[in-house]
């Protein structure tokens, strides 16, 4: 399964050439043995019994996202790689290269090229995904909660002014202070990500570049996330600049 973005040539094309080094692989070793003298129904089953062996320790049949699976793997000493740009080293190791070429699918200034572009690509999507989300922290989300933050604030101000028992704004004066914690942490989440972003920017290379995004920039979407939908609980609907979650699922 590739995701929704993705086209499935890639996969099919790694998968394809795969299988058919396989199948050469097999059928040199059958003819080898038949050779040999041995029958060929006899050759076949010596065969598989060595593909069944040789595959073993990558067979599994729970949920390959779970933790179990990751700790297997590991028990395995099986690569178990969880970000995209040192999953696409793949394209380069000198195994796929060779397997490439014999197949005479890619040569390996193809790989190299495909190795490049796709950790641009990378890069790219979430560099726009970053600056799409300091847009948003800054020119809707905080200014939104800012005002709300106003009128809860004067509501306060107000009912002082009006003599009214403290108890009665207590409420009023926990939501500003929460508004007040959210709205420092996205901006903080902001620049913290716009700084690790820079120093993302200017690294050497694509390959730099592309992990540095994903270690230091990508982590920060959380950070913020987290606040921001803290905020969308407690912000009233009339300030709140996007749909919220409740306003997508069940329309009004």
């Amino acid at each position: 399964a590739v995701g929704s973005s993705a086209n499935c040539a890639d996969p099919m094309t790694v998968l394809n050439t795969v299988v058919a080094e396989q199948l050469v692989d097999f059928k040199t070793k059958v003819d080898a043995d038949i050779k040999k003298g041995e029958k060929r129904d006899s050759a076949i089953l010596k065969a598989l019994r060595q593909c069944i062996k040789a595959s073993r320790s990558i067979l599994f049949e729970g949920d390959n996202y779970s933790d179990d699976w990751a700790n297997e793997a590991k028990k395995r000493g099986l690569s178990n790689i969880k970000s995209t740009p040192k999953a696409l080293d793949a394209y380069v190791t000198k195994e796929s290269k060779a397997l490439f070429e014999r197949a005479g699918i890619l040569n390996e200034r193809e790989l190299e090229a495909r190795h490049e572009i796709r950790l641009e690509n990378y890069t790219l999507k979430v560099q726009i995904e970053s600056r799409l989300i300091e847009e948003l922290a800054l020119n809707q989300i905080i200014p939104s909660a800012i005002r709300y933050q106003t009128e809860v604030l004067t509501n306060i101000t107000q009912s002082k002014a009006a003599g009214m028992p403290a108890a009665s704004h207590t409420t009023s004066l926990e939501l500003a202070k929460s508004l007040s914690e959210h709205i420092s942490a996205v901006k903080q989440g902001v620049l913290a990500m716009r700084e690790a972003r820079t120093k993302a920017e200017n690294q050497k290379t694509t390959r730099a570049e592309a992990i540095a995004f994903c270690d230091n920039v990508k982590p920060q979407f959380e950070t913020i996330r987290h606040h921001v939908d803290e905020l969308e609980l407690l912000v009233d609907d009339g300030y709140w600049p996007l749909p919220k979650y409740r306003e997508i699922l069940f329309t009004r």
